[in-house]
Formats: C-alpha cells, structure tokens, sequence
C-alpha cells in the first residue's frame, strides 16, 4: 500500500500527490467537482480544433492572434518520455490533436502561443546523493533535448527550434510555433562549469537553479535543509557563467535567500518563469513575496505568473492538502492503495465532501493586476506549467487554446493592447535582449541555432 506522495509517472493523471503543496509536480493531478472529461488533460478531453476556437472579430481572439505570445514554462517533454511506447518510441504525436495534456499544435494555435519554453525537468532523483550516479542528470536532459530537437526537426512546417529573440520574431513571421528550452533544476551542470556552455550550444536558454530538493548550485523553496544558506560557491560561479553566455537565470523555485543572492550577484535581469504572488498563498515560499517582486523589479528582470490553483489561491491550496491528508489516511487504515480504482473513487468523494474548487481565470488575472500595480506592467509575463499542474488548472484556462480567455479579462479590466503584448511576451523579449546585450559587453555574441 502506498501513501499519496511524489511520484515520477505522468502517467498517472487522478491522484493527489505531496507535490500539489509543493508546485510544479509533473505527475499529479488531484480530483476536483469536475467530472471526468471536465478536467484539463483528462482521458475524455478533446483538443479543440484551431478554426473553432478562435473566431474572427472577438477582440481577445484577434489579440492573441496578433500579439508574440511567450509561455515561460510547459512540461511537454518530461510528460512525452514519460508515455514512451515499450519501443522507446513516442507514443503522442503532438504535431496533431491529442486527447491528452494540455498541449498540441492545434491548441497552441487555437491560443495563439507563439514561443513556449518546454521544460528539460531534470528530477531530483536524478541528481548525485539522491539516487543518481555522475553524469545521469546530464544525460537525462540531453535526451529530452534530443526529444524536443526531433519534434521541430520532424514538423518543420509546424515547429522550429531559436536560439536569439530575433529567432523567434522570424518564426513567427513564418507562422511557426517556436520551442525554446530550459533546464528545470541545475542538476545537470554537474560540478563542471563548461556544462554551462554545453547545453547553451545544444539551445537552453534558461535554467532554474534548483527544483524540489537543493542541489550542488542552490537551495531549494520546497526543502526544509537549507545547505548553502542560499546559493553554494559552484552556484555563484554558475551565474556568472550564465550571464557571460548571455543564458537567463531563472530563480523560480529558489528559497528567498537564493533568490537574494542571485539578485545581488547578477549583472543582467533575471527571470522567475513560473512563479505567482506570495501575496495570495501566504506561507507558500514558492511564490514570490511583494519586496522579491520588487527586487525583481528593480533588477529589470519578469515575473512569468503560473496557472496553477495551487499557486493561484490559497482556498484551492488548502483544499488540496485537506483531501491529500485526509486520502493518505484512509488509505493507511483501509489498506488500499490510493492510485487503485477504489483509492480514486474515495478521493473524488472526499474532494465533494471538502468542496475543492480550482481557480479561475479571474483570479490568475488578479495575479498579473498585483504585479502591475505594484511594480508595473513591464515586469510580469504568463509561465502556465502547463503539462506540470494537471487538472489544477483554473477554470477558463484549462490547456493552451485558452490565452484569449484571459486576454478578454484583462482588456475587461482596461489594459491596452500594448500592455498586454508585454505581459504575453514582450518583457520576456526584452529581458532575453538585456541579457544578450550584457552577453556582447563581454565578447560574447550569442549565435542563432
């Protein structure tokens, strides 16, 4: 009998997993009212076709259509190795409509998004002293590097790989979605610095320092041993490097005194990719607290907010680890496993009996509405997670055909067109530009893939 805790399997989609707390899980997905179907992702969800989701003369539809849209962060990669066919072949071909996850070509059209960052999510059990051996982390991110490189390679009316944000402009102009990547936990650079410029070269453009657990660069928001008290020398050194390669630093996931020292270390604007406001889930170190937003600020870098109930409303949260603790201990007593049939029949009941409710759309644009009024609207962006949040996700903004719905919230509540090509992707450009530059400053020009 197992407890509900963190798992390695997206294949499992229906259980409540430790990580719902922890953000970002990769394999959860609690039960909420929703009915099977009803959830994003679910076995009975349809990927709705381009040409129907995104009518002509809907102000938002047109918006999205027109605007650079840039997610910080979607779990495609890790998701597609997960589901690999006993061949080691992949099983989903995301080029067309899928009925699983929340991303495919269709609605990454049916959205609008232009250029996502697909996540290389390195485990943590992949890293040295936690189950890993020297070099598993890397060769790990190498192959789903491999993974996204063969997507674009394999669809080249559809995908196309950037290096440079011009890159991704010249995509676009095409009509072709871009997959930018970024290594999610720094485990993969090993304790060899020139593994830095390794994955640059192979087209990473970010990494967050660490994930779950500390690692050999950082300290992680989720692990209650703070090793290096915030960044450890290897980490310092990694910054520099990242900054001298013109590779953006991302701090999501960090703990606060990382995020500091990062800040302080830095001589380009960094990014938190998928992160919300702490001012919402108080407690949740994931999220960024008002003074780390303005520090993030102030250093020029962007917020990217993430679609996560969890990480969205603190209601949705508690709710969550309500139906988790009360699952784990029933399934304890009654000694049935709770990823059984039976265990999630038992969950879905105690889901109704709490009354979890996911976020809303409304409520991830009281997100960006925080942000911008406290340190403005050129420093927030759209980190979704999606394929990493299951069926938490808020309702109107259930896969990746869904932008325009918070598009027409925000025009709703009187941003301009302008603002929102920011939030949608314009500050991300800008901050990739300013690191760039800051890259160039030191000899270093980066090259297009």
């Amino acid at each position: 009998m197992r407890a509900i805790v963190p798992r390695t399997s997206l294949a499992v989609v229906a259980a409540l997993s430790l990580l719902f707390a922890s953000g970002c899980s990769k394999k959860e997905a609690p039960a909420s009212e929703a009915t099977a179907g009803e959830t994003a992702g679910g076995p009975e969800a349809e990927a709705p076709p381009a040409t129907e989701t995104k009518p002509k003369g809907d102000p938002a539809t047109e918006l999205a259509r027109k605007v650079l849209i840039v997610d910080g962060h979607i779990d495609l990669p890790f998701r597609l190795d997960e589901g690999r066919a006993e061949d080691g072949s992949i099983s989903e071909n995301v080029a067309e409509a899928t009925e699983k996850g929340d991303f495919d070509y269709p609605r990454a059209v049916a959205g609008g998004l232009d250029a996502p960052f697909m996540s290389i999510y390195v485990p943590a059990e992949k890293q040295v002293g936690r189950g890993g051996k020297p070099g598993d982390a890397k060769a790990f991110a190498d192959a789903l590097i491999d993974l996204v490189e063969a997507l674009a390679n394999d669809n080249p009316t559809k995908f196309a790989l950037a290096g440079t944000p011009d890159e991704v402009r010249a995509n676009h102009k095409a009509g072709k979605i871009t997959l930018l990547m970024g290594i999610e936990n720094g485990a993969p650079i090993g304790d060899d610095l020139a593994n830095v410029e390794h994955f640059f070269k192979r087209g990473v453009r970010y990494v967050t320092l660490a994930h779950s657990k500390w690692n050999q660069l950082s300290d992680s928001s989720y692990d209650e041993e703070r090793k290096w008290k915030g960044l450890s020398p290897l980490g310092k050194q990694v910054v520099a490097e990242m900054n001298r390669l013109g590779m953006l630093i991302d701090i999501a996931h960090v703990s606060d005194d990382a995020f500091a020292q990062v800040i302080e270390l830095t001589k380009a604007p960094v990014i938190a990719s998928h992160s919300s406001a702490r001012k919402f889930t108080p407690g949740f170190e994931r999220n960024m607290s008002d003074d780390m937003i303005k520090a993030l600020a102030d250093n020029g870098g962007v917020i990217m907010i993430n679609f996560g109930s969890s990480f969205i409303s603190d209601r949705a949260r508690k709710g969550i680890k309500t139906v988790r603790e009360r699952l784990n201990k029933w399934a304890e007593e009654s000694g049935v496993d709770p990823w059984s049939d039976e265990g999630q029949a038992k969950m879905r009941e105690i889901s109704a009996e709490v009354g979890l409710k996911m976020a809303t759309v409304e409520d991830v644009a009281d997100h960006i509405d925080h942000v911008a009024k406290l340190v403005g609207v050129d420093h927030v962006g759209l980190g979704s997670d999606f394929d990493g949040v299951g069926p938490t996700l808020p309702t109107g903004l259930e896969d990746a055909s869904k932008y325009p719905n918070l598009f027409r919230v925000l025009l709703a509540r009187g941003y301009s067109d302008e603002d929102i090509a920011k939030i949608a992707g314009g500050n991300l450009m800008r901050v990739w530009e300013a690191a760039q530059a800051h890259a160039a400053s030191q000899g270093n020009t980066p090259k297009a893939l």
